[in-house]
C-alpha cells in the first residue's frame, strides 16, 4: 500500500499542504477545529509527518555529521612474529581507532539528547575530498576527525556551513577547532618519568604524520630539554604506521639498548608495544616503562594497566554535536577554539604501585 502524504491529507482536510505542515510543526498558528480535523484525517490515513520536509523548508537537512577514517582495524599482527604478516582469524585490538569510536560515542549522545539525527562517514580510500564534499551534501553542520585532505575543501566547505575540527592544531580557517592540551598533559607524564622514576633516556614511538601526533612529540622534545635529559631528535619507531610496526623496537631489544621509558603517540600504540614486548620476552615495566595517551578503556584493563594522559574524548565529540546544532546551519564567520584539559592516569606501566581495589569501590 502506498504511504499517505501531506497532499493526500490536504486533499481529505479540504486545507492547503501549509495548512497541514502548520498543524504539525506550528500548531498555534492554526485555527482550532481546523487542526482537529487535520489530525483526523491524517490518523485515517495513517500519515506520518515528515521531518525531513520540515527540514528542507527551513533550508536545513536535519542530520549533523561526523567524518572520520576507516573503524576496521590497520592490520593483524602475532605479536613477537619474525614478519608481522597477517593472519587469517587474528586481529589485534590494539589496530582499531578506539579513541575514535569515543568520540563517536560522544558525538551521538549529545544529538541523541537534542533529538538531532546523526550521519556518520570516513574513508580509506585515496580521495578523500570526494567522500567529504558528498558527506557535506547531506548535513547542516561536519565535525572532522584527523582530516588529511586538501586545505581548499575545507577553505570553501567553512563558508556554507558550520565545521569543528577535532584533534588538529588551530589554524585560521573560520572554523570551531577542539583541541587537547598537550602541553599540560605530555608535561606532567615527562615530570612524572623523570622526577619519579628517575627516567634518563626516554624515546618516542609514533608517526609524524597526524598534526595531533606531531605536536605531542615537540611537547615531549620541549620538556625533555627543559629538565636537561637528552632528547630525541625523530621518534624511535613509526608505531603502525610502519609497513612492519616496531621493527626498530625490536632492535633496540636485541642489542639490549632499550631507553628508561618508551613514550607511545597514543594508547592502541602503546598497548601493541607492552603486547609486542611480551612475546619478545621483556618485561614492562621491569625492563622498561610504557606509556600512553588519550585514556581509551582497555588501559584499565590491560596488562600491565597503562600509564597514560588522559583525554576526555566522549566531551569532545559531545562538544562538537552542541556547537553544530547551535549554529543552525550558519558558518562561523572567524576561528574559534576549545582547548580541553587532559589529566595524567598513573597506573602500572611506568612501574607505580598496583592499586589496592577494595570491596565497596566494585
Amino acid at each position: 500500500m502506498r504511504r499517505a502524504t501531506v497532499y493526500d491529507v490536504a486533499e481529505r482536510a479540504g486545507v492547503s499542504i501549509a495548512t497541514v505542515s502548520c498543524t504539525y510543526w506550528q500548531p498555534s498558528r492554526v485555527r482550532e477545529s481546523t487542526r482537529l480535523k487535520v489530525l483526523e484525517v491524517a490518523k485515517r490515513l495513517n500519515y506520518i509527518p515528515s521531518a525531513s520536509a520540515r527540514n528542507l523548508a527551513r533550508g536545513r537537512v536535519g542530520a549533523l555529521g561526523l567524518y572520520s577514517f576507516d573503524f576496521c582495524p590497520v592490520r593483524s599482527l602475532e605479536q613477537g612474529c619474525e614478519d608481522g604478516q597477517e593472519r587469517e582469524g587474528e586481529t589485534d585490538i590494539c589496530t582499531y581507532p578506539l579513541y575514535a569510536d569515543e568520540v563517536e560515542r560522544g558525538f551521538q549522545q549529545a544529538c541523541w539528547q537534542m533529538g538531532q539525527a546523526v550521519l556518520l562517514g570516513g574513508s580509506t580510500g585515496s580521495n578523500p575530498t570526494r567522500s567529504v564534499v558528498d558527506m557535506a551534501g547531506r548535513v547542516d553542520g561536519l565535525a572532522l576527525l584527523s582530516w588529511l585532505g586538501d586545505i581548499s575543501t575545507l577553505q570553501r566547505l567553512a563558508t556554507i556551513m558550520p565545521v569543528v575540527m577535532l584533534a588538529q592544531n588551530p589554524g585560521d580557517l573560520p572554523v570551531l577547532y577542539v583541541s587537547a592540551d598537550n602541553y599540560a598533559g605530555l608535561g606532567e607524564l615527562i615530570d612524572h618519568l623523570v622526577g619519579v622514576h628517575g627516567a634518563k633516556r626516554i624515546e618516542y614511538v609514533g608517526s609524524m604524520i597526524d598534526p595531533e601526533m606531531r605536536e605531542r612529540f615537540h611537547v615531549i622534545q620541549e620538556r625533555l630539554t627543559q629538565l636537561g635529559r637528552p632528547v630525541p631528535l625523530m621518534p624511535v619507531d613509526e608505531g603502525f604506521a610502519a609497513k612492519q610496526p616496531f621493527q626498530s623496537v625490536k632492535a633496540m631489544q636485541l642489542a639490549r639498548d632499550l631507553p628508561d621509558a618508551l613514550v607511545c603517540e597514543n594508547d592502541q600504540t602503546a598497548l601493541a608495544v607492552i603486547n609486542f614486548l611480551r612475546g619478545l620476552g621483556t618485561r614492562v615495566p621491569d625492563d622498561v616503562m610504557v606509556t600512553g595517551a588519550d585514556g581509551i578503556l582497555a588501559g584499565q584493563f590491560s596488562d600491565p594497566t597503562l600509564t597514560t594522559v588522559q583525554l576526555p574524548m566522549q566531551r569532545i565529540g559531545n562538544i562538537a554535536a552542541h556547537e553544530l546544532a547551535r549554529q543552525e546551519g550558519k558558518p562561523w564567520t572567524k576561528t574559534k577554539s576549545v582547548l580541553v584539559s587532559e589529566k595524567l592516569k598513573i597506573r602500572q606501566s611506568c612501574g607505580c604501585e598496583r592499586p589496592v581495589i577494595h570491596v565497596s569501590d566494585c
